[in-house]
C-alpha cells in the first residue's frame, strides 16, 4: 500500500502521534518516520534520519510539544532534543547522498537515496514507512507520503531533527577542511557570505556543481580547490 495523504498545511501545529497511533491500532509494531535535511544546500550531502518510536511505553509521550520540525527549533533545542530522541527511541537509522551523487542523480533520486540507506541501518525492520511527503516506490514497505509530514507526525519530526543535527555537525567539521567558506555558520546553504566566499575562492570538492550559482563554474571534473 502505497498512498498520499493530501491535507492543509499545519502552520503553527505541533507534531503529534496520530498518524502513529492509527498505524499501531491497526497492529503496526515498527512505524518508522523518515526525513532528510539539506535538500536545498549549495553544498555537502543530503543526509536523511529514520526513527522509529516504542509503540507500547510511555516514552514517545515524552516527547510530544517538545519535538517538532526542525527548522522550527533553535540549533542548542535541535541538540538537546537528540540526546532525548536516542533515549526514546527504539531505533535510529542515518543515511546520506553525497555531493557528486546529487550532481550525478538530481537532487529527488539522491534524496529517495538517502532515506533508502536511512533504512536500512534500521536495527529493527519496519513494518511501515511514514515519509515526510516523499515515497520510496522501490522499497516493499507499506507507506504513505504524509505532506508536512514533520509538523504532523513525531516520529518524521524527530527523525528531521537526528538528520539536521547529524548534517550541521558534518558540515561544521568542514569547516577546517575547507576554511574560507563559512561552511560552520551557513552548513552549505545559499547564503549571501557562501556567495561571496564563492565569488572569492571557486567551488570546492563538496559544491553540488549542478546547483545555482555552482554551474557558473563549468563541469565538476574541471579546477576546483581541495583544500
Amino acid at each position: 500500500m502505497k498512498q498520499r495523504i493530501v491535507e492543509e498545511s499545519p502552520s503553527r501545529r505541533r507534531a503529534g502521534l496520530e498518524p502513529e497511533q492509527a498505524l499501531w491500532a491497526a497492529g503496526r509494531q515498527a512505524v518508522a518516520g523518515i526525513d532528510e535535511a539539506g535538500r536545498g544546500a549549495w553544498a555537502g550531502p543530503v543526509t536523511a534520519a529514520a526513527v522509529i518510536l516504542d509503540p507500547a511505553g510511555g516514552s514517545s509521550a515524552r516527547l510530544l510539544g517538545r519535538v517538532d520540525d526542525s527548522k522550527r527549533l533553535a540549533p542548542r533545542m535541535r541538540e538537546h532534543l537528540l540526546a532525548e530522541i536516542k533515549l526514546c527511541a527504539l531505533a535510529i537509522g542515518i543515511g546520506s547522498a553525497t555531493e557528486a551523487e546529487v550532481d550525478a542523480w538530481g537532487i529527488v533520486p539522491a534524496t529517495r537515496a538517502a532515506m533508502t540507506r536511512a533504512i536500512l541501518g534500521l536495527s529493527v525492520p519496519p513494518d511501515f514507512l511514514l515519509l515526510d511527503y516523499l515515497t520510496l516506490p522501490e522499497l516493499p514497505q507499506p507507506q504513505i507520503g504524509l505532506p508536512h509530514g514533520d509538523a504532523l507526525s513525531l516520529s518524521i519530526a524527530a527523525a528531521s531533527i537526528v538528520a539536521k543535527v547529524t548534517r550541521d555537525r558534518w558540515m561544521a567539521e568542514q569547516d577546517a577542511v575547507y576554511p574560507g567558506y563559512g561552511f560552520a555558520r551557513h552548513k552549505g546553504y545559499g547564503t549571501a557570505e557562501h556567495r561571496f566566499a564563492l565569488a572569492r575562492l571557486g567551488p570546492c570538492r563538496l559544491h553540488r556543481r549542478t546547483f545555482r550559482p555552482l554551474s557558473a563554474f563549468g563541469d565538476r571534473a574541471g579546477a576546483e580547490r581541495t583544500t
